[in-house]
């Protein structure tokens, strides 16, 4: 694999699968593997966070996003079941916006580091300008 890989998790499969789809359309390039729901429910699932990772694991890297906090404290167990950590990262970022720039800045050739901040920085974001009078 050339470029850092994403993990996407969400709470809801097909926000997940629906935000890949997108990605892929915008750099068709970077590797991305979803974890989301928990057996067709609303959940995320340690096991399930794990496998993605592994699919798109390189010496390159892997950014994980997120959606909700249950997801971070699973993807943090997933991370502990693997042999390999160093070069994963879990993006402090909105998981739409982030994985965005996260795709684009991967696609890009950045690196782990690079693609971390870059992400992160989704958060500073205005989407709606309002005036003092709002």
């Amino acid at each position: 694999m050339k470029y850092v890989s994403l993990v996407l998790i969400s709470h809801s499969e097909e926000i997940v699968n629906g935000l890949k789809k997108l990605l892929n359309q915008v750099q068709p390039d970077v590797n991305i593997a979803v974890a989301g729901g928990n057996d067709g429910e609303i959940g995320t699932n340690a096991f399930r966070i794990k496998e993605a990772i592994e699919s798109v694991f390189s010496e390159n890297g892997v950014v994980i996003l997120f959606d909700l906090g249950s997801a971070l404290m699973n993807a943090e167990l997933a991370i502990e079941m693997l042999e390999k950590t160093d070069r994963i990262a879990i993006a402090d970022a909105p998981l739409v916006e982030g994985a965005y720039i996260a795709a684009v800045e991967a696609g890009l050739g950045k690196s782990l580091d690079e693609v971390v901040r870059a992400c992160e920085q989704a958060k500073q974001m205005v989407k709606v300008a309002r005036s003092e009078a709002e």
